[in-house]
């Protein structure tokens, strides 16, 4: 019964995917992504990645002082260190750390990451966060300053004066949005990030002039 279940859940999923490839306009953006929320996204729409922000997680202040400077910190040579009880690679940018969680070595980060920030659209960026790893609502209004027209961050609870803030039914109990990529039940098609129109969202036309 489980298995026929996970079989149509994975059937029915594929036919949002198509629908959702045939209204996407915009494909040659590049999403930069705090966590693998965003890479799930791409591969679910079938894109190329065009961002190193891609199987890693940074915590919020360090994403957010990227994001600020992103041009400044893709110039800079990236660097691992170790960390205690962690054991996949940690890349050090700069005064800023990525956690490489699904790279098996730092030979591997390192060469996808210097592959893919070589692919990215600064006249076509578009900005995600969630309000995990220790987010703080200080982080959340740091993030809503950030000089860009299109980004967002997806929340546990309203913020209604933060215009970048998403609010993401379902985590109201927790201290931050869950994994965003998940279904939101067994007989699901619809994941949690569904709630949110990011096919429009993707589709609007960038305005940041001045990071071009």
């Amino acid at each position: 019964m489980q298995n026929r279940i996970t079989y149509l859940r994975g059937v029915f999923r594929s036919w949002v995917n198509a629908r959702n490839r045939k209204r996407l306009h915009n494909t040659s953006f590049s999403l930069i992504c705090s966590n693998c929320t965003g890479c799930i996204l791409l591969h679910e729409l079938g894109l190329k990645y065009n961002s190193p922000f891609v199987n890693l997680w940074m915590k919020p202040k360090d994403f957010i002082k990227c994001v600020a400077n992103l041009k400044e910190y893709m110039a800079a040579d990236l660097k691992f260190i170790d960390e205690p009880g962690i054991d996949y690679p940690i890349g050090l940018l700069k005064d800023i750390k990525i956690y490489f969680q699904h790279y098996s070595s730092d030979a591997e980060a390192l060469n996808k990451w210097n592959e893919r920030k070589k692919r990215i659209n600064y006249k076509n960026l578009f900005i995600m966060m969630t309000d995990r790893d220790g987010c703080t609502l200080e982080d959340i209004v740091a993030f809503n300053k950030l000089p860009y027209s299109n980004k967002i961050i997806f929340t546990h609870i309203q913020y209604p004066e933060i215009h970048s803030a998403f609010y993401i039914k379902g985590f109201e109990t927790q201290n931050s949005v869950g994994m965003c990529f998940d279904f939101i039940n067994t007989f699901s098609s619809k994941k949690y990030y569904d709630q949110f129109d990011y096919i429009a969202w993707f589709n609007k036309p960038c305005q940041d002039t001045a990071l071009q």
